[in-house]
């Protein structure tokens, strides 16, 4: 299966979030999945490509040509690099190549990336599982807006969205998704 990882090109502050993105790169390795992902090799992108990588996972980088300091990076990771036009063409293959996303903790641009996937999901675009890694409860802010929407009645209880941080749970969710 090729999961896409959306995660942040930091580490962030807490040493619980960098443990998380080990635990996930060494799990996608270790059961024979292959990583898609953003082709950094810093910050929680590079943990998790690193894992992967270390524990026989194929791994996908996936670059936007436009950005200078993301394309000229060093790639030690990867088994495949993809080059894409922009921002937009990057989030677009990503989507396109893979059977599940999982967001680990970031910023705005994994907000972005996962939101989007998200969307698709819920419009039937696609029929893929999302999950949120909710790290020490990460996402738990992201998860009650939602839980608001659905009370104000402009969004319906979603199925194909996980928020979780226990592997096993994740597993079998994308597995039965």
């Amino acid at each position: 299966m090729k999961i896409a990882v959306y995660c942040a090109s930091g580490e962030g502050k807490k040493e619980s979030y960098r443990n998380a993105a080990a635990e996930l790169g060494k799990w996608i390795g270790e059961n024979g999945h292959t990583l898609v992902f953003g082709g950094g090799n810093i910050g929680l992108m590079g943990i998790v490509a690193s894992e992967a990588f270390q524990h026989g996972a194929n791994v996908i980088g996936v670059l936007p040509a436009d950005v200078d300091f993301i394309n000229n990076r060093p790639q030690p990771y990867c088994t495949e690099v993809i080059r894409e036009k922009n921002m937009a063409a990057r989030k677009d293959r990503m989507l396109q190549l893979a059977d599940a996303f999982i967001a680990l903790p970031g910023g705005i641009g994994t907000l972005d990336e996962v939101t989007e996937a998200i969307v698709l999901t819920r419009i039937h675009v696609f029929d893929k599982p999302v999950v949120l890694f909710n790290t020490e409860g990460f996402y738990e802010p992201f998860r009650q807006m939602l839980d608001t929407m659905i009370e104000a009645g402009f969004l319906t209880k979603d199925e194909k969205t996980l928020f979780s941080d226990d592997l096993n749970e994740i597993s079998a969710f994308i597995q039965k998704t």
